[in-house]
């Protein structure tokens, strides 16, 4: 028999130019798909919350105020109650902080409580162990990242790995000429250099930058949704002339810059599953990235990608240098890593793996109702 559809709450204190707000994005979308009711619960004035009110299948924006923990608690409190959530999921440390202390609180009633770490943890200890303890499950994106939970002891028993998955139609959808005009436009004048292609908030950037000056061979760097802070700009603006660096702020159609990329590269050292490197790997870009957190999970290094000692700037030299230099080993690697993206990490299976998290969840949750009714009883 199958199961009856959910109705779910995702959440998040975010919502802005990352990779976690198309994750989150995604997911929502493929859970209504499979006939769940969808809410999402961000900030309103967020791409996410303007791309949760644009979306088809369609989903439902829950406008939130994260700045004060315990109004956060109260008016989650409201909206479980009066939308009948069932499962309410956790993506970000403002919501699963609010969740956590409704849940001590003995506010949560029936609903199951999830939470899903997307970076390698770096939550205190203490702060980690209670979250770990109070919610039903915990959802991992990477075995990098459950092996970071479980060496902070939290509950194994409680633990799952869903990795994150991509929209593959989404990624296939050729970008307009107006957004391939508009990324040439931030990129500038090539000038027969290779394009390196750096999607990602502030994420070590510094490290590539850094490498640049040791690459003879002509180079062009676009950070794609930053800008640059004082360390950024003093290292770009000491590049010797050969090389190229260029910002550009989020923008809502990054895909378009891989379109004109040689390679993309992640120098990223807390990743938990990058949605951006899994993007380029499914468009058949190569990639070099970081051999720290969920990169490894990601990339077989020599097969269908290049890991990096993190904060090498010489290793990271070294590995763009090699890659730019052998186009036949670009094609190897970049058709590899493409076949395994779009065979392994696509969001229908993330949201069904989701689903069976969800109902194990409450299952957990109509257990222990039980176990208090029959303790009541008694």
């Amino acid at each position: 028999m199958t199961p009856p559809p959910l109705t779910l709450l995702q959440l998040t204190h975010q919502g802005g130019g990352a990779g976690s707000t198309q994750s989150i994005l995604s997911l929502s979308r493929q859970l209504a798909r499979r006939g769940h009711r969808v809410l999402v619960g961000c900030r309103s004035g967020t791409p996410l919350a303007q791309r949760v009110v644009e979306s088809r299948p369609p989903l439902v924006h829950v406008p939130l105020d994260f700045r004060r923990i315990g109004a956060l608690a109260r008016e989650l409190e409201t909206v479980i109650a009066e939308r009948s959530v069932d499962v309410v999921n956790s993506h970000a440390t403002r919501d699963r902080r609010a969740l956590t202390w409704l849940r001590w609180r003995g506010r949560l009633r029936g609903t199951a409580f999830v939470v899903t770490r997307r970076t390698m943890p770096l939550t205190s200890p203490l702060e980690l162990l209670a979250i770990g303890h109070t919610a039903d499950r915990t959802i991992a994106v990477s075995d990098a990242v459950a092996r970071g939970l479980r060496r902070r002891l939290h509950p194994a028993a409680r633990l799952d790995v869903v990795p994150n998955g991509i929209d593959v139609e989404r990624v296939d959808e050729e970008p307009s000429e107006v957004e391939l005009a508009a990324a040439r436009a931030a990129i500038g004048p090539l000038d027969g250099r290779p394009l390196v292609v750096v999607a990602a908030r502030r994420k070590d950037q510094h490290v590539l930058l850094g490498a640049l000056p040791v690459i003879r061979r002509p180079v062009a760097v676009v950070f794609v949704g930053i800008e640059p802070d004082s360390q950024l700009a003093s290292l770009r603006d000491a590049l010797p002339g050969r090389h190229r660096a260029v910002f550009v702020p989020f923008t809502e159609r990054p895909l378009a810059f891989y379109r004109l990329a040689t390679l993309a590269a992640l120098p990223s050292r807390i990743e938990g599953l990058s949605q951006a490197l899994l993007e380029a790997m499914a468009l058949g870009v190569p990639v070099v990235a970081s051999d720290a957190g969920g990169n490894r999970d990601l990339i077989t290094s020599e097969e269908t990608g290049v890991l990096v000692p993190p904060l090498d700037e010489r290793a990271w030299a070294v590995a763009l240098d090699r890659v730019l230099a052998d186009a036949a080993f670009r094609t190897r690697i970049a058709r590899a890593g493409r076949a395994v993206a779009r065979r392994e990490y696509t969001v229908e299976r993330t949201a069904e793996r989701t689903d069976a998290v969800y109902r194990a969840a409450l299952e957990r949750r109509r257990f222990i109702a039980a176990a208090g009714a029959l303790t009541f009883e008694r």
